[in-house]
């Protein structure tokens, strides 16, 4: 029976054991093999946000991966001196992405974090939400901001099962450029992950009710006969934990008094709190959810971000 001295000496490892329970414990299989994903919108590094500055907030968004164990996040908002502060803190991940105003290093990223120890890059690339959506720099319709999708193709080594990750943002303002914007993504995501499993991450600045969501979904049916996602939410065998908002603003207990107002007067709260929600995971090609949640961790006071970050336990 093969034993792993763990380095202290009154501790070792009976791996045979393990692995026998293990494979005799589906839950505890799951557990294991199971990818944690996370979407977080970290909102970029602006002066404007005084107490709220990227500098007094880095930390808190880095020791969030770590405590919550996440296997591989989307990130949102990200510039690249972000990025160069979350690598110092985060060893551990290596990170994919491109600067959306010239495909380098100028404007925010869309990253893709992940865990270097658990899988490996196969292919990787960036493209922009717009009529021209591989022409770097470029906005699409009438949307405020360039936009783009920065994804991965992954290999799980504890697995050996492969998977495609897009991360997305979309416009704030453009109604046309969210729709449009739900179409391409369909599109992209055909023509490069094919039947393979996909998940995708991002700040939708969409509510469940949009019509951009309806099109992502296939609550809205389009011509092109484009395959819809799934959302993770709803997919989720154990529920969905924590709140229905995503996003704050950092005025969490402004929101909340107002939707148990409206509970007070017969307004279904579910309801009010899903319509604050912008960030979701969704799924497609024979992804499973374990679990969903939205994580509302405060830190002396401090949130994280303007947003809550959402995350889904998913097999393959």
């Amino acid at each position: 029976m093969k034993e792993v001295n763990s380095g202290n000496n009154n501790e070792s490892f009976d791996l045979e054991n393990i692995f026998k329970n293990v494979m005799n414990n589906k839950e505890l299989l799951n557990r294991i093999c199971s990818i944690r994903c996370m979407t977080f919108n970290i909102r970029v590094d602006t002066i404007a946000d005084i107490r709220n500055q990227w500098k007094n907030r880095k930390d808190i968004v880095a020791s969030m991966l770590q405590f919550h164990r996440v296997d591989i996040a989307g990130l949102q908002e990200a510039l690249v001196n972000q990025l160069k502060d979350l690598s110092k803190f985060l060893k551990e991940y290596e990170w994919i992405g491109a600067g959306r105003d010239d495909g380098a290093e100028k404007g925010e990223f869309n990253p893709i974090f992940y865990l270097k120890n658990r899988f490996e890059t196969k292919k990787c690339g960036t493209f922009w939400l717009s009529q021209n959506s591989n022409m770097p720099g470029t906005k699409g319709w009438d949307a405020m901001y360039r936009r783009i999708v920065t994804w991965g193709e992954f290999k799980d080594k504890l697995t050996g099962k492969e998977f495609f990750l897009f991360n997305t943002h979309f416009d704030n303002f453009g109604r046309t450029a969210k729709v449009q914007s739900a179409y391409l993504l369909l599109e992209q995501i055909m023509d490069i992950a094919h039947d393979k499993p996909v998940i995708v991450t991002g700040d939708f600045n969409c509510t469940r009710e949009s019509e951009a969501y309806k099109v992502l979904t296939g609550k809205i049916r389009n011509k092109q006969n484009l395959e819809p996602l799934k959302d993770s939410l709803y997919e989720s065998e154990k529920g969905h934990y924590g709140p229905g908002i995503t996003f704050h603003d950092n005025k969490v207990i402004y929101f909340y008094r107002i939707i148990n107002r409206l509970k007070s007067i017969g307004k279904s709260i579910s309801k009010t709190e899903l319509d604050l929600g912008i960030d979701f995971i969704f799924i497609k090609n024979s992804v499973k959810v374990i679990n969903h949640g939205i994580l509302s961790d405060i830190y002396n006071g401090r949130y994280p971000s303007d947003h809550m970050p959402v995350i889904a336990d998913l097999l393959l």
